[in-house]
């Protein structure tokens, strides 16, 4: 019996899911994490869809939509849940696209995923004896977020064995520990794995709603993190991404009271592992200081960063809120250069924020430019509902805000290209993402696609049947594939394996 996965948004959703993915699978059931497409067959099969939405601009709520209404279609006999930010803050709306079909689980809620796979397998959800239906599911639902919840109902996470459902509002007064327990050492879609070991955002950007739908920042404590990295490692993971909503806010205290920092963390995390890689998935510039520093130094912390900037203007960043200023953000670049070398350093730019004039713009792209980012992720403002940027005069034209978003994505582009030819003819470190799609008829692997520690997604040409998914390996950089970056394709480069140092 399938269970049909999507996702949207960041990587933390993305961690979520394959948390939740391996509940049902350890439950007997087979998780389906392929996107559904228009040209996906109609299944009858798929018992549950689950879809982990995202809130952050208007195009990722229509993108929900639009693939809630094509699962209705594709999977005509399951009911849909509809989890995520989103379904934080508008279940109403999700709900009324179709009442007969879907069931809302608040996002800070989607801890509740693992017990109902629990359920499911011979509970009171039960699909063998015909006790699962949307009616029953949603009974469910509103009883675990209740606390008024049926005896039969479990308590315990399969997959962790913390908290996830409680009749005790005393035990419910520390959420945090069910937040983290969707937590997984086996990765249904993902080559490498990640960990969540944050949570929230005690920041209140202008523009932003996440904090609304994820509440204050909350950590995972220190050794349950590295527990789980060693999990990991002593699985045969090559690498690990920690995500967060805002990673510059961890902080917890450890069993002896002493509270850690996310840069005593890191440096915990090294000194308790022996090999496993670490890779950051993004961090605010104001909190990168020498002792954050001094623990990226070390060879086993990726050079892959992607900061969170959103404008090189500082008056758009007083008007947005932001914790930091464009000084702030060359600070952060310098010092990080100054101890990885060559680094792959990415940003994200709202482009077209109330206000943002032609001049404040201009110094955006200055900075973009300046600073030789390997990577932007530009896109238009959109006004969020319940934020203060939603109500800021004067708000700028779409056809301004397509073409400043133009103006970005090319210098991004060709930042990436350079940055690959900085790059040609070196040796570096990969982990395998895939070959499947790239098999001979004999069954003889033409090629691989890897991920670089820099995170160059990277083809191989190969002819040796080892090379699986996860499989660490070291490549040699050749030149970029510019037609492809240019068209938004996924490979960035070609290289070639260097079979001598196959780990």
């Amino acid at each position: 019996m399938k269970i049909h996965f999507e996702t949207l948004g960041c990587r933390l959703n993305h961690d979520e899911s394959e948390g939740a993915a391996r509940a049902f699978s350890l439950q007997g059931f087979v998780p389906d994490m392929e996107g559904v497409t228009s040209s996906t067959a109609e299944d009858s099969e798929t018992v549950l869809c689950v879809i982990n939405t995202c809130t952050v601009t208007g195009k990722a709520e229509q993108k929900a939509r639009r693939l809630i209404r094509l699962m209705l279609q594709k999977y005509p006999f399951a009911p849909i849940i509809v989890t995520g930010c989103y379904a934080e803050l508008d279940a109403s709306s999700i709900k009324s696209i179709c009442p007969d079909r879907i069931a809302v689980l608040a996002g800070t809620k989607k801890y509740l995923l693992a017990a109902i796979a629990v359920e499911m397998n011979g509970g009171v959800l039960s699909i063998k004896n015909g006790s699962f239906s949307l009616e029953r599911l949603e009974q469910y639902i509103q009883a675990a977020v209740s606390g008024n919840g049926e005896k039969s109902m479990r308590r315990v996470s399969p997959v962790t064995g913390l908290n996830v459902l409680s009749n005790d509002a005393d035990e419910t007064s520390v959420p945090h520990l069910d937040i983290f327990s969707l937590y997984t050492p086996v990765f249904e879609k993902h080559s490498r794995g990640s960990i969540k070991v944050q949570d929230g955002c005690n920041c209140a950007c202008a523009f932003c709603r996440i904090h609304l739908a994820r509440g204050k920042s909350v950590s995972l404590s220190p050794e349950e993190v590295v527990s789980r990295v060693k999990e990991m490692e002593d699985g045969g993971m090559n690498e690990v991404v920690f995500t967060g909503v805002n990673l510059s806010q961890y902080s917890a205290a450890g069993k002896d009271g002493k509270r850690l920092s996310f840069s005593d963390l890191l440096q915990l995390v090294i000194d308790s592992t022996s090999k496993i890689l670490l890779r950051i998935s993004s961090f605010y510039p104001q909190s990168v200081d020498d002792s954050l520093c001094a623990v990226l130094s070390n060879p086993r912390v990726q050079p892959f960063f992607h900061l969170s900037i959103q404008s090189g203007s500082d008056r758009i960043l007083r008007l947005m809120n932001r914790p930091h200023s464009v000084e702030h953000v060359v600070r952060a670049i310098e010092k990080i250069r100054s101890v990885k070398d060559n680094p792959f350093i990415s940003c994200d730019i709202i482009a077209g924020f109330p206000g943002e004039s032609e001049e404040d713009f201009e110094k955006t792209m200055d900075l973009c430019r300046n600073q030789h980012f390997a990577w932007i992720h530009a896109f238009p403002f959109s006004p969020r509902p319940g934020t203060p940027a939603e109500k800021m005069r004067p708000q700028i034209p779409e056809r301004i805000k397509g073409e400043r978003v133009r103006l970005l994505t090319e210098t991004a582009r060709q930042g990436k290209i350079d940055y690959i030819k900085s790059w040609s003819g070196k040796t570096i470190s990969a982990v395998v993402e895939n070959s499947r799609a790239m098999r001979k008829s004999d069954g003889r692997t033409s090629s691989i696609h890897a991920v670089t520690a820099n995170y160059l997604h990277i083809q191989c040409p190969c002819d040796e049947k080892k090379y699986r998914p996860g499989m660490s390996v070291k490549v040699t950089v050749g030149e970029p594939l510019e037609d492809n970056i240019r068209a938004g394709g996924e490979i960035d480069c070609i290289g070639s394996i260097s079979k001598p140092n196959l780990c």
